[in-house]
Order: structure tokens, then sequence, then C-alpha cells
């Protein structure tokens, strides 16, 4: 049985991350390759599907862990009858190998170890053929894949598990090391001298973490949070995944289960908007950089997320051997919404390029033809339906935040006219953008209700439209905006926290339930902000740090009910929305400032709509 989401940490190598749970035992672990193949299961169904276990062989152990620093090194400590010892897990990263790396160090007393290493290749499916080089190391093959375990501490194979019982003294320290390499290559060199190896590791997410522009409040959660984000950040493509995991489920139990291994366009402003503002411009055009090679192409050919590496064909299939996390299935891997025609993500995207150009980080004449082929074809298909920000499978429809980004992606690329004197059909986009707001609050506003909806002609509400002040769309002073925040605090929040939209409904084509979903729940306390409501801005974001975990972890939900985190897990989009909300309340030039505070006063917004009541 897995532990909790919320009792897992997150080691990583900006190549792959693993996750390991407070018993010691490393559950997920996805190999370095770009179809991130995973080796450790467990996570997901019974420890023979992969993992990896070193704690003491006790019943009765207490445990507490730590980052070491402003790293993403982790050590954990656990206390027995018979003393104390500590594991330090960290991953590093070689030319052709990437090493995960356990320092177990005794630290009182002598305490009996024990060490389980079920290897399975292929989400668990595959036992790998086992065999031992001249140097000791065993050696796991299967297919591309080998991986080295390298320890002094004798082991043996029993039941197609790697096993070791040890006993470790005060002052002791033994290794254990796993390396990852193309199994037609040569076997790579052992790994330097563990100690060596964590210096070297420490010492480069420290000096990263010292680069950061952090606020006053809440700089420890910002710094963590940055560093989680970095995690999920490959060090070459310079794309961001969204979580670490797939199919950890938004309802216990439940179908609504994702692979969130890939890069979705619609983080593209968010994460710009986080890195700036932490004062990580090299990241920032990492991911501009891989952004704009994504998207490269014909223009109707963009997709809503891509891999890593910016692959396109993400299929989605099930894995039936895996019974799920808690028997939450199925078990998905590839993702089919990366066909839906989802409209939003062209207006994230233009505004991301926006705000990279505000930013000094685009220069080229390349990018603004390829911006201004966007807006071209929007132009011919924003009146059409679409499935939205949460990509619902219940069929497509005028979904009003979508519509609202589409007039983002209009108002972003007159606004780079204008301000840059780029060349394009000014007058033109300016009618386009005006016909789109106008559109938006004649169909996606309830005037009986002083709300805006989900989507056209609907009664139902939606979380996104907490996006509407913080994009521009209308000035947190219109009394539509306050209407709607008024509509969703009586609607859709649950014990304080925010849920996407009514899932009872059935209009999404999915079983009904799920968490609160965190983002939206800082989306409203931004709203707060922008509204002058200070002390509850501050009080719901208080609240949302104390749901992180023990380490400063979030997935992407929260269960109000029985205080479980739920989804994929740790989410780059509620660390996100974590780091810009920080902003916006310790009052640097936040998020919804930089988006905002250039549309609202000629952006097709009639005289005196923002004061009507």
């Amino acid at each position: 049985m897995p532990s909790r989401i919320e009792d897992y940490a997150v080691i990583g190598n900006c190549e792959t991350l693993a996750l390991v749970g407070r018993d010691g035992s490393i559950d997920w672990l996805c190999l370095p390759r770009f179809d991130s193949s995973a080796c450790f299961c467990a996570l997901l169904g019974e420890s023979k599907h992969g993992r990896w276990l070193i704690a003491p062989a006790a019943n009765d152990v207490r445990v507490t862990r730590r980052y070491c620093g402003d790293t993403l090194i982790l050590e954990t400590v656990f206390r027995t009858a018979e003393g104390a010892v500590g594991v330090t897990d960290f991953m590093s990263r070689r030319d052709g190998a990437s090493d995960l790396v356990r320092l177990v160090r005794g630290l009182q007393g002598e305490v009996s170890m024990r060490m389980e290493l079920v290897v399975r290749f292929d989400y668990g499916a595959v036992v790998p053929w086992v065999s031992k080089l001249e140097d000791g190391r065993v050696q796991f093959t299967a297919g591309p894949d080998r991986l080295l375990l390298d320890t002094r501490v004798a082991t043996r194979g029993e039941d197609f598990r790697t096993l070791s019982e040890f006993t470790i003294g005060a002052g002791q320290e033994t290794t254990f090391a796993l390396t990852w390499s193309l199994s037609f290559r040569p076997a790579p060199a052992p790994l330097l001298p563990a100690a060596e190896a964590l210096r070297s590791v420490e010492s480069h997410w420290s000096e990263w973490a010292a680069m950061a522009t952090l606020g006053e409040d809440w700089s420890d959660a910002v710094l963590r949070s940055l560093l989680t984000l970095k995690a999920l950040t490959h060090w070459e493509t310079g794309g961001i995944v969204a979580a670490g995991t797939t199919s950890l489920p938004e309802k216990r139990g439940g179908s609504r289960n994702w692979d969130y291994r890939y890069c979705w366009l619609r983080d593209a402003t968010f994460t710009l908007l986080a890195t700036i503002g932490a004062g990580f411009l090299e990241e920032a055009k990492a991911w501009h950089q891989w952004l704009l090679r994504a998207v490269a192409g014909s223009p109707d050919d963009v997709q809503t997320m891509y891999g890593v590496a910016g692959e396109r064909r993400l299929d989605e299939y099930e894995i039936p051997w895996l019974p799920g996390y808690e028997g939450a299935s199925p078990v998905r891997v590839g993702n089919a919404a990366v066909g839906q025609l989802q409209l939003d993500v062209y207006g994230e995207v233009l505004d991301a390029f926006y705000v990279a150009r505000r930013a000094g980080l685009v220069t080229s004449a390349e990018t603004w033809d390829l911006e201004c082929a966007l807006v071209f074809h929007l132009e011919k298909i924003w009146r059409e339906p679409d499935e939205g920000i949460w990509e619902v499978r219940g069929g497509p429809k005028h979904f009003t935040h979508s519509k609202v980004m589409a007039w983002v992606a209009f108002d972003c690329a007159v606004r780079s006219i204008e301000e840059f004197g780029l060349s394009g059909p000014l007058e033109r986009w300016r009618s386009v953008r005006s016909e789109i707001h106008d559109e938006v609050c004649a169909h996606g506003f309830d005037p009986a209700r002083n709300t805006f909806v989900q989507y056209f002609g609907a009664t139902a509400l939606d979380a996104s439209l907490l996006l509407i002040p913080l994009v521009g769309f209308l000035p947190p002073e219109d009394a539509r905006v306050r209407g709607t925040v008024a509509a969703i605090e009586r609607t859709l929040v649950r014990n304080g926290l925010v849920m996407r939209y009514d899932t009872g409904t059935g209009t999404d084509g999915l079983p009904p339930g799920e968490g609160a979903f965190l983002a939206c729940s800082f989306w409203l306390a931004d709203n707060y902000a922008m509204l002058g409501r200070q002390e509850e801005a501050r009080n719901l974001f208080e609240r949302l740090l104390a749901l992180r975990n023990d380490v400063g972890l979030l997935a992407e939900e929260h269960d109000p009910s029985d205080h479980r985190q739920l989804g994929n897990f740790p989410q780059a989009f509620s660390h996100l929305a974590l780091i810009n909300t920080a902003r916006k309340l310790g009052n640097s030039a936040g998020p919804a400032e930089l988006r905002s505070r250039r549309r609202t006063a000629d952006a097709g917004i009639r005289a005196g709509d923002a004061g009507r009541e």
C-alpha cells in the first residue's frame, strides 16, 4: 500500500525525479528518457511493480525529515529503540548517466537496517535480467535500459528482488547508488565517492537558490516552490512538466486520473511571471525558447500540450496491470486532451510572448511572425466552441474563460504593435478585440444574478472566471467582477477552498467528485487583494500555505473533508500560483498588475462599464 500523497518528498536532477516516502521507500521513479517510462511504480500499485526501500528493520519507528537547506537533498532520520540513523537521498547527473544516491549514516546506537530493491521497467511490466559486473556492481537490464546498483553492503537475490540486511552504528556510513544508462553503451564508471557527489549537488542547488529575488513575506515558501518548479524543468530542453506523476486521482478511488508529465501551453504566462519575478531570467529564456519551438509550424496544428522536448504525439492508453493509487483506476499514460481545441491556449501563448517582450527576452522578427500567424488563425476560429481550460470530455461549448483568453490574444497583439512598433493590421485586430469583449459580456454574463457563467447560456459557475480581472479583461472594481467573486464564494467554496466547477452536473462527461483545486484558491486570494480585501486575502493565503506537506510541497487538489492531498504531485500549477500570489500580497509588482495594468484603460471596455451596478 503506498503512502498518502502528502507523505512523499521529491528529489531530482532536472532530468528525472523520484518520490521518497516517509517510510524510506522510493515508490516512483521515471527513467531519464523523453518517453518518461517508469521503473518504480509502487505508488500506483503493489511493491512488486517496483520500489526501493531502505529503513530500520524495527516496527516502532519515529521519523523526521527535512530538505538540507535550499536544495533538493532530502534527509530522513529514523529513531528506534536501538538508536537513530539518517538516510540522505539525492540525485545527480553525468554525461549519459543519471544517479540516485542513498547515503546511510549511523547517528546514535546501533540500528538494524533492511534494503529491498525491486526493479521493474516499462511501468512495472518488465522483469530485468540481473547479473554482476567484474567490479561487483549489480546490473539490471531490459531492452534499452540498464540500472547499476553500487554498494559495499552484501546483497542477495530472492523472489525477483534484491535484498540486504545490515547494521549501522554511530559514526558509520554506507552508500547505495543506483545509476541509469542506456544498455547498449559501455557501462558508466562508478559514481565519485558519495560525500564528494553530495557536496557537488549541494553546491549546485544552493548557488542556484542564492540567485533568487525574494520578497520579505513568505520567502521560504516561495523559494521551496521555485526549487520544486526547477525540479520539474528539463536542464537541456527548458520544458517544464505540469507534474512528476501520472494517474494520481482527483478523487480517492475515482477515475479522474490523468498523465501530467507533459508541458501545457496554458502554464506559459504563469511560468514566465514566476521566473522573471524571482530573477531567474535564464530559466525564463529557456522556457520561452521551448515555447517558441513547440508551437512553431502551422498555426492550425497548435496543441494544448507537448512532451518535455516538444514531442507532439502523446497518445493516451491504459495500463491494466497497475491497480492504481489506492485502487483509483485506470492508470493512464499519455493524454487524449492533446487533440482538443482549447481556445484559451492562444491567449496564454500570446500573453507569454508579450510578457517576454516586455522583459527584453524577445528580439527576433521570426517570433513576431509566428505570433501573427497564430492571431490570423484565431481570427478564423475564435467563434467556435471548445473543450476549455479544464479539458472536459463532455463535448465542446462556448466557454466564457476561453473567449476571455481569445480576447487576451488580440489584446496582446494590439499592444505589441502599439508599444513596440511592430507591423500588423492594428485597426482590424482592435475591432476583433472589441467584438470578443462585447460577445463575452452579452452571452457569458447573467445579469439577473450579476455573475459571469461557465459557458454561454449556462447557469453554472466556474473558478476560471476568477481570472477575468487578473488578465485585465475587466478591472477589479467592475460590479460584474465583484458579483462573480460573490457568486463563486456562495457556490464553489467548500470549507474555505475553491472547487473548479460543479462536477455533479454531468456536463463534463466524467464521473462526479473531486477535491478543491489549489490554483483556483490562490486566484481567489488574488481577487480579494485586488478588491481591497487584504485581510481576507492574506488569511486565505496562509491557509493554503498550511496545506503544504511537511517539506513544503503541494499536489493539484485538496480534499476539504478528510484533509488529504489529491491529484498529481508535485504540481507546477499549484506552486506557480503560490509564487505569484505571494508576490501580489507582498506588495511587489504582482502578476495581476503585470498582466492587466496595460489593458483596462482602452482595451474595448465601454465607458461606464467599470462602475455599473
